[in-house]
């Protein structure tokens, strides 16, 4: 293969937090230390202390966890430019849900600030959507897309229940309402999912009842600068690459309560001959998912001060 490998770098979404993260990199990278202070002062409080000393419950909170996430991977993008690795080292970057706004970030669409304050207003509203134990998501494992939409369809009977998360080849997670998704799981059994199995989240993310934080998020987008990303953004709900500042603002709304194509969109890099994916902040999650979508895929994480440290090598 000649040329040199296309790259994408890929930012984790909710579920990667934990009490710790990026704190190493902060205290070895100033550069990274001013990400979390921006983002301290963006949202008027301390984030960054929950981050890395406080309780873990509190910090997976969605109005927590989705701006402490992205701090985390601008941080450790600063701390990999003082090594000598750029955004524009990428061919394309991309986010799971939350990590969109932490792609757009880093690919220079969106400041720091206005995306801790937008992800903070994001988080709320999600949780606010829709009443506490009313809704629910679940993973159903060992079904393609196809059969896992069909489940969801129907196991709605009038419900909200739908595919929320392509996630890779043998994961769905589905969302709606508890009652709807419950069902979900029992007819994946029947249908032959090797597991289906409710997941630990505060709200039914990415279905038809988020629509009024899709609304919140509109009206809060609407007041925000937004310029074309400095390396094309492939976007959750298209599955393709965007660079248009108006389309990603529509593409942020919709993903609100739109499906999170990730399989797709890994698939559409994988097509445009990207071989290396690079994900940038807590967790290992999307690498795994990467290598499930594309075999010869080759994953790197960077999330410690130690992972950065090697790119000197």
């Amino acid at each position: 293969m000649g040329g040199k490998m296309r790259k994408a770098f890929v930012f984790p979404g909710q579920g990667a937090q934990s009490i710790g993260m990026g704190r190493e990199l902060a205290e070895t990278y100033p550069a990274a230390r001013s990400v979390f202070e921006e983002v301290d002062h963006a949202l008027g409080e301390k984030l960054s202390t929950l981050i890395w000393e406080g309780d873990a419950a509190e910090l997976t909170l969605t109005a927590n966890a989705q701006p402490a996430l992205m701090a985390t991977s601008l941080a450790t993008l600063r701390a990999m430019e003082a090594e000598g690795v750029n955004i524009t080292d990428a061919n394309y970057v991309a986010g799971h849900s939350l990590g969109e706004y932490s792609a757009l970030a880093a690919a220079g669409a969106l400041g720091i600030a206005d995306a801790a304050r937008l992800l903070r207003i994001r988080g709320r509203a999600m949780q606010e959507a829709v009443p506490v134990g009313e809704g629910a998501m679940a993973a159903l494992l060992g079904l393609d897309f196809a059969t896992a939409d069909a489940v969801a369809r129907e196991a709605a009977q009038g419900d909200v229940c739908q595919a929320a998360n392509d996630n890779d080849p043998a994961q769905v997670v589905v969302s709606g309402h508890r009652a709807a998704v419950e069902r979900a799981v029992e007819l994946a059994k029947a249908k032959g999912a090797k597991r289906a199995v409710m997941l630990p989240v505060s709200a039914p993310f990415h279905c038809a009842l988020m629509q009024p934080a899709a609304e919140a998020m509109a009206e809060a987008l609407a007041d925000v600068a937004l310029i074309s990303p400095l390396v094309p953004l492939v976007a959750n709900v298209r599955a393709e690459a965007v660079q248009d500042p108006e389309d990603i603002r529509a593409l942020l709304v919709a993903q609100v309560t739109g499906v999170v194509r990730w399989r797709e969109s890994v698939l559409w890099m994988a097509a445009q001959g990207v071989g290396a994916f690079w994900e940038l902040g807590a967790g290992k999650a999307l690498s795994g998912m990467i290598r499930r979508i594309v075999k010869d895929a080759e994953t790197r994480n960077f999330g410690t001060a130690q992972d950065v440290a090697a790119l000197r090598e």
